[in-house]
């Protein structure tokens, strides 16, 4: 029978990989919009423009996952991926209906308990704590 500690590794593994997968999702059309070369057309959140704001989208939806998913730094990974769900959430669907800020609350909350939990053990940052 596995031990408690093999699971909560497996559990933070699934969770870390199902999250940051599917947030990539989101994020790659960003990307592809970012190096399209065409006008951007994004919101210009906080009055950074619109340009700028993009590429902090990227960083949280596209960098950040991916070293949320190798398990590298992922503590501070997840930081971003909260910021941007945040802003998401309250920022931009600030005025909207609950239903349409729930998938950005729920990324933040998903995000938030990994930068609590960190990567565990089958991840880089595991490996390198050895």
């Amino acid at each position: 029978m596995m031990n408690t500690m093999k699971l909560n590794d497996i559990g933070l593994l699934i969770t870390r990989v199902a999250f940051s997968a599917m947030f990539l999702t989101h994020g790659i059309s960003k990307a592809q919009q970012l190096f399209s070369g065409e006008e951007i057309q994004f919101p210009s959140v906080l009055g950074l423009g619109a340009t700028l704001s993009l590429i902090l989208a990227v960083i949280g939806e596209v960098l950040c996952p991916i070293l949320i998913i190798i398990g590298f730094k992922t503590r501070l990974a997840a930081i971003p991926a909260v910021i941007t769900m945040f802003v998401a959430a309250f920022v931009i669907h600030g005025d909207d209906p609950f239903g349409k800020k729930e998938f950005a609350l729920l990324y933040l909350f998903g995000f938030l308990a990994i930068a609590f939990l960190g990567a565990g053990r089958y991840s880089l940052d595991g490996s390198m704590n050895k």
